[in-house]
């Protein structure tokens, strides 16, 4: 069985996430909240953990993640420079329906370490 992979707004504000689709009109909202913001409050897109100290994450017998690590911030799985995250935007969602079931895989074959 497959799910598709749902294509969420990616701005965050004080960690919260916005739960609209992607390409909404109108304000970020994160449901079940009160909060709600604009493009200019939003917290900015890069994770702050690029530049942390990482080694790549096991690979699963597919080659998944391909010598990436996984980024102790935003759980994305990213490129090393000499033992370092690279500088990237915080991970909001995977981007196909083939990266979920991957990452799902990873997750519950490695675990959240």
């Amino acid at each position: 069985m497959t799910f598709p992979t749902a294509l969420w707004c990616r701005s965050r504000r004080d960690g919260a996430l916005c739960t609209r689709p992607r390409g909404h009109a109108g304000l970020h909202n994160r449901q079940g909240t009160s909060q709600m913001w604009s493009d200019v409050e939003a917290d900015p897109a890069a994770c702050p953990g690029g530049g942390s100290a990482a080694q790549p994450a096991p690979l699963l017998p597919n080659g998944f993640p391909g010598g990436r690590a996984l980024c102790p911030v935003c759980s994305d799985f990213v490129a090393l420079d000499n033992g370092a995250v690279v500088p990237h935007d915080t991970f909001r969602g995977a981007v196909d329906g083939a990266e979920a079931a991957n990452r799902a895989a990873w997750f519950n074959t490695v675990g959240w370490n």
